[in-house]
């Protein structure tokens, strides 16, 4: 499997993904994975940052650190739910066991990614996540314009 992010997916715009966690190497180990693509990197080391980032900037996919320093990955799902594009949640998470997975599934999280990051699920679950993101974002103009017509 090709481990390059598609470029086909930046006719819409970049896809912007956000990612949150304390640990510079996730960042680093992202940045390796996007290098080569389109898609857009942020980066936040917690949830304060994040919460800026997602207030200001159009973000599709974030992918969030199960521990954050400061606050919690099901703080920064709150923040998500309450922003007018709400991008799409990737959980992440060095013990990604089936006890997380329920968790974060039944709270509204998109996919669980288990670290270290391996590039080929890293690209396969944000592609995933941003289609929904766009087919959810579709959806409500749609919904949007019909009101608007009756």
């Amino acid at each position: 499997m090709n481990t390059k992010p598609e470029n086909s997916y930046t006719k819409i715009g970049p896809i912007r993904v956000l990612s949150i966690s304390p640990v510079p190497d996730d960042h680093i180990s992202l940045q390796s994975i996007f290098r080569h693509s389109a898609w857009e990197l942020l980066t936040a080391d917690g949830l304060f940052p994040a919460i800026n980032l997602l207030r200001d900037r159009d973000i599709s996919v974030v992918l969030c650190e199960r521990n954050l320093t400061y606050g919690s990955w099901t703080d920064v799902l709150g923040h998500i739910q309450a922003t007018p594009h709400r991008p799409v949640l990737i959980l992440t998470s060095r013990l990604a066991d089936d006890h997380l997975w329920a968790e974060a599934l039944n709270l509204g999280a998109h996919d669980v990614l288990a670290k270290p990051y391996q590039p080929n699920e890293v690209v396969r679950s944000i592609k995933l996540a941003w289609d929904h993101w766009h087919e959810m974002r579709q959806m409500t103009a749609r919904s949007i314009r019909l009101a608007a017509a009756s």
